[in-house]
């Protein structure tokens, strides 16, 4: 694999610079543009596609900023999994088709021009994913090199909705409503509803009542995730996998919703994602 990085072919950076080209098409009025460039985003990055999913995880690692080190390994270890489920062929036919219809349909020489902020880290997190992709091609050194970095964006101070410093005393319905919208549109396409929920309040318990009241969503979430559980293992006919869905069952009820850190935020993060896929899966 060519160490060079095409920048032609980094998700994130075309899809900032398809929303860039929107943005400058509707500022000079050029309304013709502005609508070849949404289509060209909608036709190409709709769910079910492989650039969709790649997007997905790469915005991810791109947009999430937290505390923990131990969560940031998590994370990176999910993005891997979820890199190597891609169709690389599929992808990489994807990404050509997406690269001719820009220079067909928005004819502008300057298009791949555009400065996107934070390119390098942009850059790193691409061709880690390829690299993911590569399996045993890898070049185990430069992959060690990229995920170290990767963890330290993840871990970096960025200009993000810091919701901690949006809480306060004299706060109206009107502040809340707006950096509520701020925190979706920034991690709704990576967490889901109840994810949301939790980190939500995580950063806004002040250790007093809104303790109190984290701690008991907190423990309805694990509550209906072992209900969910257990009403699978009724059904389930695997007996290897009802052997194993014991045992973490058992784990499940050991966590204490009363600690409250960033290691058992790890831990319902997870758990919220377990009772989603169960519920999806008995739909």
């Amino acid at each position: 694999m060519s160490k060079s990085h095409n920048k032609k072919r980094n998700v994130g950076i075309i899809y900032e610079q398809l929303l860039r080209k929107v943005s400058s098409a509707l500022i000079e009025k050029d309304q013709r543009t502005a609508e070849t460039a949404i289509a060209i985003l909608k036709d190409n990055f709709k769910p079910g596609t492989e650039l969709y999913k790649e997007f997905r995880v790469f915005n991810a690692l791109v947009k999430t900023r937290i505390r923990s080190e131990t969560l940031a390994c998590r994370i990176l270890d999910e993005a891997k999994k979820a890199a190597r489920d891609h169709h690389p062929a599929k992808l990489r036919a994807e990404k050509s088709a997406l690269i001719k219809e820009i220079n067909y349909k928005l004819s502008d020489c300057n298009f791949y021009r555009q400065r996107v902020k934070d390119y390098r880290s942009y850059a790193t997190i691409q061709q880690l994913m390829n690299y993911w992709r590569s399996g045993e091609n890898a070049d185990l050194s430069r992959v060690t090199q990229y995920e170290n970095n990767t963890v330290e964006w993840l871990l970096s101070d960025r200009d993000s909705v810091k919701l901690e410093e949006q809480k306060d005393s004299d706060v109206n319905a009107l502040t809340v409503k707006i950096m509520t919208e701020k925190f979706n549109s920034k991690y709704g396409a990576v967490l889901n509803e109840q994810q949301r929920k939790i980190i939500q309040e995580y950063s806004l318990r002040d250790g007093t009542n809104s303790d109190t009241e984290f701690i008991s969503y907190l423990s309805s979430t694990k509550k209906s995730t072992l209900a969910a559980l257990q009403r699978y293992s009724l059904i389930c006919e695997n007996h290897t996998l009802n052997e194993k869905m014991r045992s973490v069952i058992e784990g499940i009820k050991a966590f204490d919703p009363n600690t409250v850190d960033d290691e058992s935020l790890a831990k319902y993060l997870l758990l919220s994602k377990l009772g989603q896929e169960l519920k999806e899966g008995g739909e």
